[in-house]
């Protein structure tokens, strides 16, 4: 059936988990299209955007056989149940191929490889590795001359494989691709059940260790299930995926569950959407290769719409978005621009990549990121104590903190000392999000309840700003952050990137806000035009970095004429050091008085 609101999701529910879930695991999922459908492609990875020629492709029952072996190989290396499988590649077909063998064996641990060898050596020791399987040399990707001694350097003494590489490797314990071709054929033993974790993958906030999130195997399963319902998979789509793997969008929300419906998932290289000559070309490939969905993160979107259409893209139905806020003005333009409809979504790490989505065949609903998952809960609550308390559910209409619970649920952190005020006793998942659900069941962010920035004592949501900013046709992207003041605590700042090197005036942009934003204490006291927006592997605004901006913006104010006569330096968590001589600190900690920063003091010259 057509899933189009949440009447449907009932009726969904109506005919039993069992019915809409058949396949509790990403290995039964894929095991099942390579029965029914063994000669149909589902993997088509792309070497060379402009040699097709080059094109892998790999059918269900090939990647069936192969994930297979690699299990094979896994075990062989000392993998089992409680026993990991570091998989830090781009997505590629090996990297689609580490990842679920490693689950029918043992554990996977998806790591962004760009993270520090210090973090990435903690998160393999974290996640119990016995195996590591990393991207070789290569041109495009150049991290296994600098990361693999690193890790030995850390003591990492784990067989460390090399995959998907352009020439030899050194230092490798075998090429990943040969061992799996070795052991084709090779039959191994599926341990546990659905309720056994499948992967641990990593999360975190700015500073610290990233956390290990426990995803078991129906975790995975549902997501896959409920996003290929979501979005209306179907045996003959052909979905772009250039998310890399060590994200759950790429993973699940836009690779397992298209390959859950068999259908095909084109991925553009190993750099992803971040390959420059795929995006140059990009509605080219979608006549060519007939891609009929993309999934991408709204900063994605923005660069397709200032890419202009010179292609018959009459295949494509829809555009997939999630990762971050949507604003309403992007997903506008881009819908004009190229005339296929916008949906969204929101998920993170712990909920397997989902929580809520706009079904495709339901309209878009400006500002919404859509209905809840079928057989999940979603609900807004309010705080006692500072801390969110499923006793105070907020009504519909009204803003709160948004929760949820289901099979999409996690199993909690590695470490269960961290589960506290995220996980909660009753099974609910606290998001982090402000927002509300409205009487027909869709689901409103209104901003996150860290970003909000509060100006004496009135919580501002920096998405207001983005949104009016988003709304100049000059503007390209956008962000708003708190900057620290003496007085209010925060006052909101902006950084865009402009289109065709436009210089705004100051005063005529604010005059252009003015018209938009209806609180006047949202309104941004600075705005500052920056090259390019600072970015996360997978294409989220950075805003830790932009408050670090923010903050040498305040500074630079408070110490006026002083500002020229010291260094500041900023550590991870945004403490500030001042480098002054003797006789200027008792000044410049008068002019700092009442701001809200962790504040020290060293000699001129000692960084």
């Amino acid at each position: 059936m057509k899933l189009r609101n949440a009447q449907d999701i009932l009726e969904i529910e109506s005919r039993g988990f069992d019915d809409f879930v058949p396949h509790r695991s990403a290995w039964t999922i894929i095991k099942h299209q390579a029965t029914q459908r063994p000669d149909a492609v589902a993997l088509e990875f792309l070497h060379d955007c402009a040699a097709p020629e080059r094109d892998e492709l790999v059918t269900f029952s090939q990647l069936a056989n192969r994930i297979e072996a690699a299990a094979s190989v896994f075990q062989r290396a000392g993998v089992g149940p409680e026993k990991s499988v570091a998989v830090l590649t781009q997505h590629t077909v090996s990297g689609q191929i580490a990842l679920w063998g490693a689950q029918l064996v043992g554990r996977a641990c998806p790591i962004n490889p760009m993270l520090k060898p210090e973090a990435i050596a903690g998160l393999i020791r974290a996640a119990n590795a016995a195996a590591v399987v990393i991207t070789g040399m290569s041109d495009e990707v150049g991290y296994w001359k600098s990361v693999v001694p690193a890790l030995r350097a850390e003591g990492i003494k784990l067989p460390i494989f090399c995959c998907d590489a352009d020439r030899a490797s050194p230092g490798n314990d075998g090429v990943f691709e040969d061992l799996v071709t070795a052991a084709e054929g090779h039959k191994v033993e599926v341990w546990g059940d659905d309720k056994s974790i499948a992967a641990l993958y990593h999360t975190g906030g700015t500073t610290g260790q990233p956390k290990l999130v426990h995803h078991r195997r129906q975790n995975q399963a549902h997501v896959a299930h409920a996003c290929a319902a979501m979005y209306d998979f179907r045996f003959d789509d052909i979905m772009l995926n250039g998310f890399p793997l060590f994200h759950v969008a790429g993973a699940f929300v836009f690779g397992l569950s298209a390959l859950s419906a068999g259908s095909r998932l084109v991925i553009p290289g190993r750099l992803g959407m971040r390959n420059q000559g795929f995006m140059r070309e990009v509605w080219q490939q979608v006549e060519q290769r007939g891609i009929t969905k993309i999934g991408a993160v709204p900063t994605v979107l923005a660069a397709l719409n200032s890419t202009p259409v010179d292609a018959n893209i009459a295949t494509l139905q829809f555009l997939l978005t999630g990762g971050s806020p949507l604003p309403t003005e992007l997903a506008e333009a881009v819908e004009t621009h190229t005339g296929v409809p916008v949906r969204n979504i929101l998920g993170m790490t712990e909920s397997a990549g989902a929580i809520a989505a706009e079904p495709v065949q339901g309209p878009r609903t400006p500002l919404s990121c859509g209905l809840r998952l079928p057989f999940s809960e979603l609900a807004v609550f309010g705080e006692t104590d500072g801390d969110v308390d499923p006793g105070k559910r907020i009504p519909a209409g009204e803003t709160g903190i948004i929760a949820t619970r289901g099979p999409n649920v996690a199993d909690g952190y590695s470490e269960a000392s961290r589960n506290p005020g995220t996980f909660l006793p009753e099974g609910w998942l606290v998001t982090g999000d402000l927002g509300s659900i409205d009487e027909t069941g869709r689901l409103f962010i209104t901003g996150r309840k860290k970003d909000v920035i509060i100006r004496s004592a009135h919580n501002i949501d920096p998405q207001m700003i983005e949104d009016a900013l988003l709304a100049h046709p000059k503007v390209e992207t956008a962000a708003a952050v708190g900057m620290p003041d003496a007085y209010a605590g925060e006052l909101p700042m902006a950084f865009i990137v402009t289109r065709d090197q436009w210089a705004p005036d100051q005063q005529e942009l604010l005059s252009f806000l003015a018209e938009r934003i209806e609180d006047p204490l949202a309104m941004p006291k600075q705005i500052q035009v920056i090259d390019e927006m600072p970015m996360t592997p997978v294409g989220k605004i950075f805003k830790p970095a932009l408050r670090s901006e923010a903050i040498l913006a305040a500074l630079d104010q408070v110490l006026g004429d002083l500002a020229r006569t010291v260094r500041v330096t900023l550590d991870e968590e945004n403490g500030v050091t001042i480098h002054a001589s003797d006789d200027s600190k008792a000044l410049i900690s008068e002019r700092l008085v009442g701001m809200p920063l962790t504040l020290s003091f060293a000699p001129l010259g000692k960084v």
